[in-house]
């Protein structure tokens, strides 16, 4: 079996660059070392793996980029509004935007009362960049921590939190997030000294990427902590329409009649197939979301009206977003037959994601190295996606990620190729 890239000699193909590289921050030491764990997974893998060539074709099922066909109204709604490209955007949004995901939000969940679009809403390129921004305007808008700033994250976690916790100058702080409990933060672990110097946490639900859903009762614990110390809560609810059993709930629904210290961040980029669109949007406490804009306005970058237009007729229409999760509920459908019980495979309750347990084939590292070059099947470790805790261990190690995100026929060949290879 292949050695990780971590502790192998140079060999195949891999650049002098990539290798010196590795070689440098080995050497550099425990600052070096915490810096390249910062780095994007799939540039991780694609180190990784760069030594090597499959012995099958590729099928890709790394990056979490949906695959099936946009709805058919993109084209059409683009033309129309392409003049419109000429101006720069509203930093809060075109109306008809703001109202269209006000809208949904009602339909699809049990709100205290309805969304304001004037004042509780603001468009977005995609979730990720306001997942970012939104640590860098809390860090601002909360009142003076008692201790050093912190903001507390899942791990694994989406790259973009602690991206955004480190530009906000706050502690990243990381909750194991396992099969102990739930694959979700353990709110019981959290300490009063800790909570008392928290700016925000970040939370996905579904979670990625092991795709569990925080309960009603978890999510209302959370607030409550959240209303007790002063902190934001940062609900990621991007993977909300993509279930095969009960819908997803929101945090919103948790928050009370002022949505107050809540804020969750929705796209279209997995619920309509459009993530290359980069159009979503953050919904909650209008407190929070005017000092947002502020720094909006001035530093992040705003959503085309022409693809706003898009988003508005995409959160009006639920056909494509049912046709949508009636291909994922057949992919995974294929992942019950074919996997069975092997790696701790569970159906996850949302989300597109498979996260299964190769601990027993070498660690993450070699189970993607060998899948790689014997099936031709690339897919992203687990403990890139995660850091080490305050004992060494990565809550990541020993897993691997997979996105069902190719069509139905490539789902089926890529499962069977991974049973075959690690059975």
């Amino acid at each position: 079996m292949a050695t990780p890239a971590s502790s192998r000699a140079a060999q195949g193909d891999a650049s002098p660059t990539q290798l010196d590289a590795g070689a440098f921050l080995s050497a550099a030491g425990p600052a070096a070392l915490t810096a390249a764990s910062e780095r994007s997974p799939f540039a991780r893998t694609a180190e990784l793996l760069a030594p090597y060539q499959p012995e099958q074709s590729l099928i890709n099922l790394s990056l979490g980029e949906p695959q099936d066909p946009p709805p058919d109204f993109v084209g059409p709604i683009l033309s129309r509004h392409i003049d419109e490209f000429r101006r720069y955007p509203m930093a809060r949004g075109i109306e008809p935007f703001r109202r269209a995901a006000a809208e949904w939000l009602s339909r699809r969940f049990a709100l205290p009362r309805a969304i304001d679009p004037d004042a509780e809403i603001l468009a977005l390129n995609g979730s990720r960049e306001g997942l970012f921004y939104a640590a860098i305007a809390a860090a601002r808008y909360v009142a003076p921590r008692k201790g050093a700033p912190a903001i507390l994250m899942p791990n694994p976690f989406y790259p973009a939190y602690g991206a955004g916790a480190r530009a906000a100058n706050c502690e990243a702080i990381f909750l194991p997030a396992t099969r102990a409990n739930g694959f979700l933060p353990d709110l019981d672990s959290l300490d009063d000294a800790t909570l008392a110097r928290t700016v925000a946490i970040y939370l996905a639900s579904p979670a990625n990427p092991q795709g569990a859903v925080a309960s009603r009762d978890y999510l209302s614990r959370l607030i409550a902590l959240a209303r007790r110390h002063g902190f934001l809560v940062f609900s990621d609810e991007c993977y909300s329409e993509i279930y095969t059993q009960s819908p997803p709930g929101s945090a919103l629904e948790c928050a009370g009649p002022d949505f107050a210290h809540v804020v969750a961040f929705q796209s279209l980029s997995k619920r309509s197939n459009l993530p290359g669109l980069r159009v979503g949007f953050v919904a909650g406490d209008r407190n929070f979301l005017t000092a947002f804009h502020e720094l909006r306005n001035v530093a992040a970058p705003q959503v085309p009206a022409p693809l706003q237009h898009v988003g508005a007729a995409a959160y009006g229409d639920e056909a494509h977003v049912e046709e949508n999760r009636r291909l994922y509920r057949l992919k995974f459908d294929l992942a019950d037959g074919i996997i069975g019980t092997r790696f701790g495979y569970a159906r996850p309750a949302g989300g597109f994601c498979l996260w299964l347990d190769v601990s027993a084939y070498g660690g993450d590292e070699a189970a993607t190295i060998r899948l790689y070059r014997e099936a031709g099947l690339r897919v992203v470790p687990g403990s890139y996606l995660a850091r080490p805790q305050g004992d060494g261990g990565n809550p990541g190690a020993g897993y691997i990620r997979l996105a069902l995100v190719a069509d139905i026929e490539t789902t089926a060949e890529a499962l069977r190729r991974l049973v075959k290879t690690l059975g």
